[in-house]
Order: C-alpha cells, then sequence, then structure tokens
C-alpha cells in the first residue's frame, strides 16, 4: 500500500501538519500517526502478511518512524529514508522488534547529519537492529540507497 497524507501544505500533500522546515506541529503528528497506526494494523489484521514492512522517504519516513515509535511491534522492519526528527521519541508499550535501515546525505540541508545520528542513537537505545547508508550528498535519495534497502528487506520478501 501506498497511503497519501490528508494535510496540505502549498498543494502539496503531507502527513502532518508543520509551521517551518522541521517545526511540527506535534499535535497533529499525533493525530497522523494514530490514524496511519490503525490503518496498518487494520491491513495487516486483515491480509496477515508474513511480514510487515514500512518504506518512506523525507516526510513519509517521518511518519512511518512515528508510527514505529508509537507501535513498536507493528513493523517487522522499516527503511527511513532521509527522515527528520527534531524530537525524542516516546516508544509505546513492549519491546522493540522492528529492524531500521536509515538511510541520509551527509550534506542534507533538511536532515542534518547530527540529526540523523542522534535517531539511529535513540533506535538503538531501545535495543532496535539499526543499519545506516550514506552518501556524500544532499536531501535526494541515490543509488546506494536504493541498492542498500534492497538488500535490507530481501531476506523478509524471500521470507527469511
Amino acid at each position: 500500500m501506498a497511503p497519501r497524507g490528508d494535510v496540505s501544505e502549498q498543494g502539496a500533500a503531507r502527513f502532518f501538519r508543520r509551521t517551518g522546515e522541521g517545526v511540527y506541529d506535534m499535535g497533529d503528528l499525533a493525530r497522523a500517526a494514530g490514524r496511519m497506526r490503525e490503518f496498518i494494523a487494520a491491513h495487516v489484521e486483515r491480509e496477515r502478511p508474513g511480514a510487515v514492512l514500512g518504506l518512506g522517504y523525507s516526510n513519509g519516513a517521518n511518519i512511518l518512524a512515528s508510527v514505529a515509535f508509537s507501535a513498536p511491534q507493528l513493523f517487522d522492519a522499516a527503511v527511513l529514508m532521509h527522515p527528520l526528527i527534531p524530537f525524542a521519541p516516546v516508544w509505546g508499550e513492549g519491546a522493540v522488534r522492528t529492524r531500521f535501515l536509515v538511510t541520509a546525505g551527509r550534506k542534507d540541508p533538511i536532515c542534518p547529519e547530527r540529526l540523523t545520528t542522534r535517531l539511529t542513537d535513540y533506535l538503538e537505545d531501545a535495543g532496535a537492529e539499526t543499519e545506516i547508508e550514506w552518501h556524500e550528498g544532499g536531501h535526494e535519495i541515490r543509488p546506494n540507497e536504493t541498492v542498500a534497502a534492497g538488500r535490507f528487506l530481501l531476506p523478509f520478501l524471500e521470507g527469511e
């Protein structure tokens, strides 16, 4: 599935409101994460897939991360491409079972390297198996990231 955000920002679909780059409306983020969590959980209950995988880029990575924080057992794996998490995550109930791949550009003007590193530290401190894939560019997705995502997700797709 590829859900679409229900918030319009100058005509672009987003998952939650913000007041500026990296300045989130935390109440709206909580609302959006709750709606997305319920949406995914309903599909998982109905379809009963062998694995639940998430992949998001930029704003999509931010909502995916927020859902994974609130429901740390919902996803088997999540690929967060250029996430910007400018807050300390609060984990939901239960042990974190999601494996994470974070991809990022070292010169990303939207998602600074220090915040990406802080996010991976949060994930690891929570006990999540975490990998990171860097490139030397900015906010664009580069080929090494898509290769890393494929390598990371392949075992789940093959049922291992």
